[in-house]
């Protein structure tokens, strides 16, 4: 994650960097509020972000960060 932090403390998002070496650079922070991470369990700083054309749920719970992952019906892991 590659985020900046402001004179307040405050945290804001500014990419995500998969181990894989993918960058997605973050457009917008449309959203930031306190918030369960229902899928997964947790509880921290929820924000809605837009990358790209697309919007996702990042959370941060100091010094973690996460994003939820997709569950698709019917799928299983072997």
């Amino acid at each position: 994650m590659v985020a900046r932090h402001d004179e307040e403390g405050a945290v804001v998002p500014l990419a995500i960097l998969w181990e894989d070496g993918r960058r997605f650079t973050i457009d917008a922070v449309l959203d930031r509020r306190q918030a369960a991470a229902l899928k997964v369990g947790g509880n921290g700083i929820r924000y809605r972000v837009r990358i790209g054309n697309r919007e996702s749920f990042l959370y941060y719970e100091n010094p973690k960060w996460f994003v939820e992952g997709k569950v698709y019906e019917g799928s299983h892991t072997p």
